[in-house]
């Protein structure tokens, strides 16, 4: 091959082809609507963060409000830091087994 020369390949294919374009995605809706905490179907998650170990339990459908008083609730309770984003708390902290325990007194269920 001549260094001075390109490639000329062409990858893919043309929607002219036989190939067509969807139309309707399907997507799951989730609803916004605050839900009681018997309904809830909590997991753990588990990272790291500038060498520090931060345990996520989600995905939680509460008001605003609510969300906050369980979390001060619980901070208050396991003597730690966090905060809440997206529906999800945060907790500086390995506390896997003691926010189980304190989220099932509040009737929260969990996903095995």
């Amino acid at each position: 091959m001549n260094r001075g020369k390109k490639l000329d390949l062409f990858i893919g294919a043309e929607i002219e082809d036989g190939w067509a374009e969807l139309k309707d995605a399907r997507k799951s809706e989730i609803s916004n609507e605050p839900l009681a905490p018997s309904k809830h179907f909590l997991l753990f998650k588990k990272e790291k963060r500038r060498g520090k170990t931060v345990t996520l339990v989600g995905e939680f459908h509460l008001s605003i409000d609510e969300q906050e008083r369980v979390l001060k609730n619980l901070k208050k309770k396991l003597g730690c830091g966090g905060t809440c984003r997206d529906g999800w708390m945060e907790f500086q902290g390995e506390l896997k087994d003691k926010l189980k325990i304190l989220l099932e007194e509040e009737n929260f269920r969990f996903k095995k």
